[in-house]
């Protein structure tokens, strides 16, 4: 299977080129991302468990999914897709806001990342993509935020930045 690019930015979220995936971590180069939140009408977060073969944070809870744009595929589109590759739906995302984060990993990788963070709400059960995904659940709001100050070592970096940094976007986007 071919690696796939990412599509590199600069800090104006301008292209500047593409470049495959696991190089652009290697060098540590700034790329196009995105962060989807799902929540339900109990206004829980649908969490998901990184799969144990993922080449970096495996085995740690984040936002329901995330992954990278592909060139000419919108943020919407992108954010679409994933969720429907990792998680086994599709619902209405609307983007709220985005990000530049520099993150480095244990295995000499570094995400450097300008995060696109987009929401949507769902109140069923995802059929999750085993190869992607390892568990999923229904968190409170506050319960994630209280876990993750208990937790943090079970929790990726970026979506701690993004709970640390934006946890009022997600306060405010109440159903």
């Amino acid at each position: 299977m071919k690696e796939e690019n990412v599509i590199l930015v600069n800090q104006n979220d301008e292209q500047i080129g593409l470049m495959p995936k696991l190089e652009a971590h290697e060098k540590a180069i700034l790329h196009r991302a995105f962060s989807v939140f799902i929540l339900n009408n109990k206004n829980e977060l649908m969490l998901q468990q990184r799969a144990h073969q993922k080449y970096h944070s495996p085995l740690l809870w984040t936002n329901t999914c995330c992954s990278h744009q592909r060139e000419g595929e919108s943020n919407i589109e992108a954010g679409s897709r994933r969720l429907y590759e990792e998680m086994g739906f599709k619902t209405e995302l609307k983007e709220l806001f985005h990000f530049i984060y520099k993150a480095p990993f244990d295995n000499g990788l570094t995400e450097h990342e300008l995060d696109h963070v987009m929401i949507g709400y769902y109140n069923e059960d995802p059929e999750i993509n085993t190869e992607e995904v390892e568990d999923w659940k229904w968190m409170k709001i506050e319960d994630v935020k209280i876990n993750m100050e208990i937790n943090p070592e079970l929790y990726t970096v970026w979506f701690k930045i993004i709970f640390d940094e934006f946890y009022h976007f997600l306060e405010e986007h109440k159903v």
